[in-house]
């Protein structure tokens, strides 16, 4: 097993990843963000959803509050990661 041919040398960069481990490194905190985005208004939204069946009540007001808590929270976690990711560069 010898040095690796030209063929697998080309696609790669001075760090040795390949274009597209790179681009993976480099989405990385913007997919964590955008995925706790959605598990914070999706959580949110369901624990209001079991707390008005619990109480019982007539409409979906604490569904309502919870999706707002959860994308009132999940929006300033979003964007303190992707403004806090642009100011590093």
């Amino acid at each position: 097993m010898g040095e690796p041919g030209d063929r697998e040398r080309q696609g790669r960069d001075k760090d040795g990843l390949s274009s597209l481990a790179d681009a993976y490194r480099k989405a990385a905190p913007y997919t964590a963000a955008s995925t706790s985005l959605v598990i914070a208004v999706g959580g949110f939204t369901w624990l209001g959803h079991k707390a008005d069946e619990w109480l019982g009540m007539s409409g979906p007001w604490l569904t309502l509050v919870g999706a707002l808590l959860g994308m009132t929270g999940g929006f300033i976690g979003f964007f303190r990661t992707v403004l806090g990711n642009a100011r590093k560069k």
